[in-house]
């Protein structure tokens, strides 16, 4: 990293919109996002070295062996993964490059990469975010529970992040504006403050099962 290159993590609640956020940030400002390994196997669609690197379990865990991930973990019997090679390249290029990933492997990230920004995007508040998760028309109500309720759990992590940035509904080009400022500049988002956090997490204990 010290040739120019940054590493920043952007993690955030189901339905805060951070994968169109991230999406962006590529394409107005030239981030590189970095391309996970998993066990799982190719959708439709999808392209090896593209969407992922797909790798059988085997080969994956002999990765792992040899410290080839800079965070990995198992979801639904399925193993996902960060390739430390393919961060460290491109850090090494001087490319700006955007992790998106859950909150405990930003924790993780942090810890082998002191100097990596951790940006949480969220909504104004609680109540926001239920609204979003039930206007995608394409869920339960079952499942829009649990992901409020897999919220409140990572809202317990917050603190540990950099940055707070909030992704108004609307705005979205605030929000991108907002994290490639943060990114240049250094500068503590004003969402960051402790007062806002706190009361984030108040209201998604109410939805606490």
């Amino acid at each position: 990293m010290d040739k120019g290159g940054c590493l920043v993590v952007i993690s955030g609640f189901s339905g805060v919109g951070k994968g169109t956020v991230v999406k962006r940030l590529v394409e107005k400002y030239g981030y590189v996002l970095s391309v996970s390994a998993t066990t799982r196997s190719p959708r439709q669609g999808e392209t090896d070295g593209k969407d992922y690197f797909f790798l059988k379990k085997e080969e994956f865990l002999d990765a792992v062996d040899k410290d080839g991930f800079i965070e990995y973990a198992m979801y639904v019997d399925n193993y996902y993964g960060t390739p430390r090679a393919f961060v460290e390249d491109r850090l090494a290029a001087g490319k700006r490059i955007i992790l998106e990933i859950e909150v405990q492997g930003a924790l993780a990230v942090k810890e082998r990469y002191p100097e990596a920004a951790l940006i949480f995007i969220t909504t104004p508040s609680a109540a926001e975010l239920k609204n979003r998760l039930a206007g995608r028309g394409t869920e339960s109500e079952e499942v829009i529970l649990a992901r409020l309720d897999r919220a409140v759990t990572e809202s317990e992590y917050i603190d540990n992040y950099d940055y707070i940035v909030c992704n108004e509904s609307g705005q979205l080009e605030d929000c991108v504006d907002e994290i490639h400022h943060i990114i240049e500049s250094g500068n503590r988002a004003v969402r960051s403050q402790a007062a806002f956090i706190r009361e984030l997490k108040e209201q998604l204990a109410e939805f606490r099962k």
